[in-house]
């Protein structure tokens, strides 16, 4: 489904409860297809997510971008933000705990479709992490692994 192939490449992340093993979900995750890192950290009393590794971080077609050059958040709505590079860029907010290892009421961002979907995330196990993102309410949306 396009609507989240973001979470298939990208994704973005985990976290514990905020009270015993919130330690659990913070850190980096590897996304499905092993092509990002991406690190959940505190961000105030909620969750966020940052890329901070790309299989292929730099321009190889010279269609795409100068060639050697990092790859930028070129679909963004904002035509003010299309210069950011996607390693480091931010692309998870607002994450809050839920109970039971799952925090909801999230964003996430998807750099190659410029587009935001809410989100929730649920900590099957230390070393699994599942990521859904959605339009308008979870049964439209999809669900992407991420592992340690």
């Amino acid at each position: 489904m396009k609507v989240l192939s973001f979470f298939t490449q990208f994704l973005l992340l985990a976290t514990a409860a905020f009270g015993a093993g919130s330690g659990d979900i913070l850190g980096e995750w590897k996304t499905e297809m092993d092509e990002s890192k991406v690190e959940i950290f505190r961000c105030g009393e909620k969750l966020c997510g940052k890329i901070v590794w790309l299989k292929n971080p730099l321009y190889t077609d010279g269609n795409d971008g100068p060639v050697g050059s990092p790859i930028l958040d070129r679909k963004n709505p904002d035509p003010a933000r299309r210069s950011r590079p996607l390693v480091g860029l931010q692309i998870m907010n607002g994450f809050t705990a839920q109970g039971n290892d799952s925090w909801g009421n999230g964003t996430c961002y998807d750099p190659k479709s410029g587009k935001t979907y809410r989100g929730k995330m649920h900590l099957a196990s230390p070393k699994r992490l599942e990521l859904r993102g959605y339009v308008g309410i979870p049964l439209f949306g999809r669900t992407s692994v991420w592992t340690r």
